[in-house]
């Protein structure tokens, strides 16, 4: 499915703002599946999630009218969303509370190995038998293709909710890092660290899939 070409965002606050249903569909369509993914992550629940992603889309049409534009459109809707998540999740108590992206664990441990050390012999290179191996090239490659996705998405669900969040931001979604940095409220240092952690736990994921298939 093609991504939804939507508008600048001074048009589409423009037309929100008197009322046009269009563009408040096509910010829908643009939007919502994402939106949703999000939600869950927070409050572990579909049903509770897309309870949260129609309250989000509520208060934006409640609040357009005072959207000043410091931030991008896209930005605005999903702090929203964010937001009402996590007092969501919290209620429920499904969720990591949000203050512990900024945690000072997660910024001392910003060198802390993402593979473990035991993939490596002493001389630092990687074992034979962990050594990350080229993906393609096989007959089947088109067939393993669909198969590696399911495995890259079962290895993102059960990461830890903020590495879960940054890598569905930046890999799944296709955002920058100043835009997840602006949503999630962290600092781009920290950001690239659950980035890096989170990529790092997906590609050994489909190492191992990929070695023993």
């Amino acid at each position: 499915m093609q991504p939804v070409q939507l508008a600048p965002d001074a048009e589409l606050v423009g037309a929100l703002r008197n009322g046009d249903e269009h563009a408040f569909v096509a910010l829908v369509d643009a939007y919502h599946a994402c939106m949703v993914r999000v939600a869950t992550i927070y409050t572990g629940d579909r049903a509770q999630a897309e309870d949260v992603v129609q309250e989000t889309w509520l208060a934006v049409l409640k609040g357009i009218s005072r959207f000043e534009g410091r931030a991008s459109l896209k930005t605005w809707i999903f702090s929203i969303l964010t937001n009402r998540a996590k007092t969501k999740g919290e209620r429920e108590r499904r969720s990591v509370a949000f203050s512990a992206l900024e945690s000072p664990e997660e910024e001392a441990s910003e060198f802390e190995p993402a593979v473990d050390p035991r993939c490596f012999a002493n001389d630092g290179w990687w074992l034979p038998e962990t050594h990350p191996h080229p993906w393609g090239g096989s007959p089947d490659a088109a067939y393993l293709a669909a198969e590696l996705r399911e495995c890259a998405q079962t290895a993102i669900d059960v990461l830890p909710p903020n590495q879960r969040q940054v890598i569905m931001f930046r890999d799944v979604e296709g955002w920058s890092s100043e835009e997840v940095c602006n949503v999630l409220g962290v600092s781009e240092t920290n950001q690239r660290v659950l980035l890096h952690r989170a990529r790092s736990k997906v590609r050994l994921a489909l190492d191992a899939y990929i070695n023993g298939h």
